[in-house]
């Protein structure tokens, strides 16, 4: 039986100034519509209706349909000051897994879910840009909210960039959020450099020539070739990166072969590959490469190969990850709460906008063992404790206070 989860109120807000804890409560209520609503990548039509119809309640001036279903919200400060530009980014998509949480705000979607805290990060911005707009005489310049599509993939990131989203008026900088399951609510992952990794991919099929499984010398077995590579390619970390670079290459799928006594002429593997330093991009398309074509050739065995460079890493601007962990102090208490040296080998299409303005992309505890609220990323029962949504507002609103001012 799946344990009901528990509503979340305003518990452990101290810090959290009044106007923001008192909008805890709409945050929870237009997080949980866009739970019961989720969409895949650059599909987020309702999504984005929604975010669209709640800004334009508020007066607050956006444009929609960027590269297809991203909006960008735009909240001019009132107050004399520089003319400077702050982005906030949030991504909107969903992933396609069947949720089973027992809630009252379930998916309705079959088959589609937020399983990554995607609702949460919309109705932090949500709330941000509500905020703002409600004291724009307290911050001077602009700060532009952008609700990106399909970060899960392929990523909407880029196409939002080259449509234009940095632009006019020209953002100085970025901050973004990530709600984490992997760190208790209230406590906040950030440092500067390397704090998410690129991930590559790869396809391959390796061309053999099949056969009767007792007459193997008449054919080229594509499953020996595929096994040879699998295990060949592990040798790149161990012995070709630095031992000093973290990097990670995985083979996630090998398909080969129809019965136990064929000799299959086609196996056909994926890959990912992980790492932070920007100067192994070139290095492992080329060496995976030379390793497939080495061991194929060995064989007399043919292939044929794809590799795909998806994001790059997220690199985090000193400054402005200075600025994000000094505004975090003053939300979550005590210095105890940050953890400086946070890094994971986990991928986001941030990275994109970080390659462009200087900026700072953070992680947000949002577990909760006590209420069950624990569940990894991606898993069918995924949630979070819903306290880390008035967090996430007040750690956005007293960046930009903080930048802009």
């Amino acid at each position: 039986m799946i344990s009901t989860i528990p509503n979340s109120g305003t518990e452990n807000l101290a810090n959290v100034r009044l106007q923001i804890r008192a909008l805890q409560p709409q945050l929870i209520e237009w997080r949980r519509r866009i739970h019961q609503k989720p969409e895949l990548g650059f599909q987020e039509k309702l999504t984005a209706e929604y975010i669209s119809q709640k800004l334009q309640s508020w007066g607050i001036e956006h444009q929609t349909g960027i590269a297809e279903t991203g909006i960008v919200a735009i909240v001019k400060g009132e107050k004399s000051g520089p003319d400077k530009v702050l982005g906030i980014r949030a991504d909107m998509d969903a992933l396609p897994v069947k949720e089973e949480n027992e809630v009252p705000y379930c998916s309705q979607h079959d088959g589609v879910m937020h399983a990554c805290g995607h609702d949460g990060h919309t109705a932090i911005a949500m709330g941000t840009a509500y905020y703002l707009q409600q004291h724009r005489q307290e911050f001077s310049g602009t700060v532009k909210i952008i609700f990106q599509p399909a970060e899960e993939g392929p990523g909407g990131a880029k196409p939002m960039i080259e449509a234009g989203v940095l632009k006019n008026p020209d953002v100085d900088a970025m901050i973004g959020l990530h709600l984490w399951n992997d760190l208790p609510v209230g406590i906040v992952g950030v440092r500067p450099g390397a704090f998410m990794a690129a991930i590559s991919y790869f396809n391959c099929t390796i061309l053999g020539k099949g056969g009767h499984g007792a007459l193997p010398h008449q054919t080229v077995d594509s499953v020996v070739v595929a096994a040879q590579i699998v295990n060949a390619l592990q040798t790149i970390v161990a012995r070709n990166v630095n031992p000093l670079e973290s990097a990670v290459v995985t083979i996630g799928e090998l398909h080969a072969g129809t019965r136990m006594n064929v000799i299959a002429d086609t196996a056909r593997m994926s890959g990912s590959i992980r790492y932070f330093n920007t100067d192994l991009a070139g290095f492992f398309e080329k060496r995976i490469e030379q390793i497939i074509a080495g061991v194929c050739q060995t064989h007399g065995a043919n292939y044929d190969l794809e590799y795909v460079n998806l994001y790059p890493p997220v690199i985090n601007d000193p400054e402005i990850a200075e600025l994000v962990r000094s505004v975090a102090e003053t939300v979550v208490e005590t210095p105890v709460n940050i953890i400086p040296e946070c890094q994971i080998m986990g991928s986001e299409d941030m990275s994109f906008f970080l390659q462009e303005v200087p900026g700072c992309y953070f992680f947000l505890g949002s577990a909760n063992a006590e209420k069950k609220l624990n569940y990894p990323h991606h898993h069918p029962r995924f949630d979070f404790d819903e306290t880390a949504l008035a967090m996430g507002v007040e750690i956005f609103v007293r960046c930009v206070e903080k930048f802009l001012n």
